[in-house]
């Protein structure tokens, strides 16, 4: 492995361990057992580098939700039983990927501050929601795609946030199915 690598590696780490804001450059040359100066080398800045680590590390976790989500599915369930159990893989995905959420939030409360940051959540969350119907195996219609992954993904964002501060008060997929049918039936249902 490479300095390159080494240093994308320690950078992840230093996330995880100490978060965005708190993470130096001197954090992530030590763990990486480089010079700083292979920082300003191989990424330029201690944020350029942070940012890297960052989008691999959600990268990851994007490729281990679709490994998971893949696995084991059943084409013969109730479709509301597999967007349920979906959504239960998810949960579980949390337990393995804490503190990818935590610097995810670090990052969002103190978004004003970083455009470039903006910018590359701004597209990431773009690609998101077409990702999220597809991986959910939604049978939505093509103009209603985006709406319907904006739609997971804002329960995903709240999910996340819900279960960092609690996770045992987190819903489950089933009772996160529960609650869309009271709201599709309080939707549908003329009031009195």
């Amino acid at each position: 492995m490479g300095n390159r690598e080494l240093l994308l590696d320690a950078a992840k780490r230093c996330l995880y361990d100490k978060g965005y804001t708190r993470t130096t450059a001197r954090d992530v040359a030590t763990a990486a057992g480089v010079s700083l100066a292979a920082i300003g080398y191989h990424y330029g800045t201690k944020e350029a580098l942070l940012d890297a680590a960052l989008r691999q590390a959600l990268e990851e976790w994007g490729d281990d939700l679709i490994r998971v989500l893949s696995d084991e599915h059943d084409e013969t369930a109730v479709p509301a039983d597999r967007f349920a159990a979906a959504w239960d893989k998810v949960i579980a995905s949390f337990t393995r990927t804490a503190p990818l959420w935590a610097v995810q939030f670090e990052i969002i409360a103190s978004i004003d501050r970083a455009p470039e940051m903006r910018s590359a959540f701004a597209e990431a969350n773009s690609h998101a929601r077409l990702a999220l119907v597809e991986l959910f195996k939604l049978t939505v219609p093509a103009e209603r795609q985006e709406a319907a992954g904006t739609l997971l993904q804002a329960v995903l964002g709240g999910l996340a946030a819900q279960w960092l501060v609690d996770p045992d008060s987190a819903p489950t997929g089933e009772e996160l199915v529960e609650a869309l049918r009271s709201i599709s039936e309080s939707l549908t249902t003329p009031a009195a």
